[in-house]
């Protein structure tokens, strides 16, 4: 297969790829064109989540790529977050489940698991035989998890007693473990647990009524005297420190999914501009139609600047909370005005499903929040400016 750049990588950065990545993201390219695309807009209409596509995409890599044990070959951050742009352009809540899947149950698994829990659970989500999720935010805490979290854990002997809520959990309504992160009432430490669904104590219910990334089933969770065994306690987790390791790098590849978001509006743009027909001629011809579709396409290419470079550095073992919280405020920011551009060029048309532009700009609202609100990356940063905490 020739590999194509994407007509809106205006300078180039896919060619940064090698070969096998290339071709890997080609394979990707086409399984979601062939089978998700055509079934996104349904999906995300009636919030449901296509259970079909998880097997495919284990086969395809997209829970393997970043760990040691399951990679099929040698690869950067630069192509995972090429990975997560494919997704992201396609359906952004695809690339969601990837990210919990992937980033952030087998990612804390890498980050926090012994030798053992890694041995046994990354292989098994890496395959898509089980499904993970994450639960650290809760009803009454988000931003200030670090300091605010309510879910207790205490031990008795040989287990821990978990008991609490958390809220906005994606994948939760099917998945089969989750990680709930809790407050140890001996040291007031964060901890994390493996948690079997299927475990006494604990229920999920799908959050409805939702406006964006309505194919993600999102989950409140309850945890009533749920019993974990010690041997499911994440064994390098042991303060909120540890949780910040995962986020780093998550936040980092949400960004990449929030310029493939504002890409998908592009795409669809620039095929709309060629297609609709106004005042005799297509709508792309006409000066203040060109000038959204520049003022798009200049975001996305500051954005893929930004969101190559950060991966670089993690690839270099030298990326900081900064950078990551950074580049999220950044190119969600731009991802937002990227996609109401473009859902601006369709007139009326950008307001249904059919046009393939207003899931993409309903579903920057979620990813401009999640992984870290636009007000807390930015506080991160300031901190790191002045040397002064403003969060509270």
């Amino acid at each position: 297969m020739t590999f194509e750049l994407l007509g809106s990588d205006f300078f180039g950065y896919e060619d940064l790829l090698t070969e096998p990545e290339q071709t890997a993201i080609l394979k990707l390219r086409a399984y979601l064109e062939k089978e998700v695309r055509p079934i996104a807009n349904g999906c995300w209409d009636r919030a449901e989540f296509p259970t079909q596509v998880i097997k495919p995409l284990a086969e395809l890599g997209m829970y393997s790529f970043g760990w040691e044990s399951t990679k099929p070959f040698e690869n950067s951050a630069v192509f995972r977050g090429f990975v997560a742009l494919e997704l992201a352009r396609v359906d952004a809540s695809v690339a969601t489940f990837v990210g919990v899947q992937n980033g952030l149950a087998a990612g804390t698994l890498e980050a926090c698991g012994s030798d053992e829990q890694r041995a046994e659970w990354i292989p098994r989500l890496a395959s898509g035989e089980i499904v993970g999720a994450f639960g650290l935010t809760e009803p009454l805490s988000g931003s200030d998890a670090a300091q605010g979290l309510r879910t207790t854990a205490t031990r008795n002997g040989d287990s821990w007693t978990l008991n609490g809520a958390k809220r906005w959990i994606g994948n939760a309504t099917f998945s089969d473990v989750t990680i709930i992160w809790a407050k140890d009432t001996a040291d007031n430490q964060v901890k994390g647990f493996i948690v079997p669904t299927d475990t006494a104590g604990y229920t999920a219910t799908k959050i409805e009524g939702k406006i964006s990334l309505r194919a993600v089933q999102n989950a409140d969770i309850v945890l009533t005297d749920v019993i974990v065994p010690e041997s499911l306690r994440l064994q390098n987790a042991n303060s909120f420190k540890d949780t910040a390791k995962v986020l780093r790098a998550t936040r980092a590849e949400v960004s990449w999914a929030a310029v493939g978001n504002a890409i998908g509006a592009y795409d669809a743009a620039v095929a709309y501009a060629h297609e609709r027909v106004q005042f005799g001629k297509a709508i792309g011809g006409h000066q203040l139609v060109q000038d959204l579709l520049v003022k798009s396409l200049g975001n996305i290419t500051a954005s893929l600047g930004m969101v190559v470079r950060v991966s670089q550095l993690q690839d270099q073992g030298v990326q900081r909370d900064e950078h990551s919280a950074l580049t999220k405020a950044y190119t969600t920011s731009r991802m937002r005005e990227t996609v109401a551009w473009c859902r601006e060029l369709f007139g009326g048309n950008g307001v249904a499903l059919e046009y393939n532009v207003a899931r993409h700009f309903a579903d920057a609202e979620a990813i401009y929040s999640y992984e870290g609100t636009q007000e807390m990356n930015t506080l991160i940063v300031g901190r790191t400016i002045t040397g002064q905490a403003a969060f509270v």
